[in-house]
């Protein structure tokens, strides 16, 4: 893999190793929605929620932008394909084999 992707890879799961993060990108998964309404579910503070926006948004999974003293957030998913095809890699070898133990429980019952 090459160095660019590799970094942008480990960007993209370290900002979904937290439950924070994941829950502001379901948010987001509805639609765009502005700072303060993405706050709203959690006690913590506004400078604390920017941080874990400014985590996304470097990793490419958030995009901000300001019209006046509003910040809205809007989803960008694509970063999200990468970490796909990542995981894919390994689920075509769990697959692969559970089908070879499938197929050696079969061989025992016969």
């Amino acid at each position: 893999m090459v160095k660019y992707q590799s970094s942008s890879l480990d960007a993209v799961f370290s900002a979904l190793g937290d439950p924070t993060r994941r829950a502001i990108l379901a948010q987001l998964a509805q639609g765009e929605s502005r700072v303060t309404d993405l706050a709203a579910p959690y006690s913590m503070s506004l400078p604390a929620v920017s941080k874990h926006l400014k985590v996304l948004e470097e990793a490419g999974l958030v995009a901000r932008e300001k019209d006046g003293r509003v910040i809205r957030c809007r989803l960008d998913p694509q970063p999200l394909q990468g970490a796909a095809d990542w995981i894919g890699q390994y689920q075509r070898f769990w697959e692969a084999q559970f089908d070879a133990l499938g197929a050696f429980i079969e061989n025992l019952e016969q």
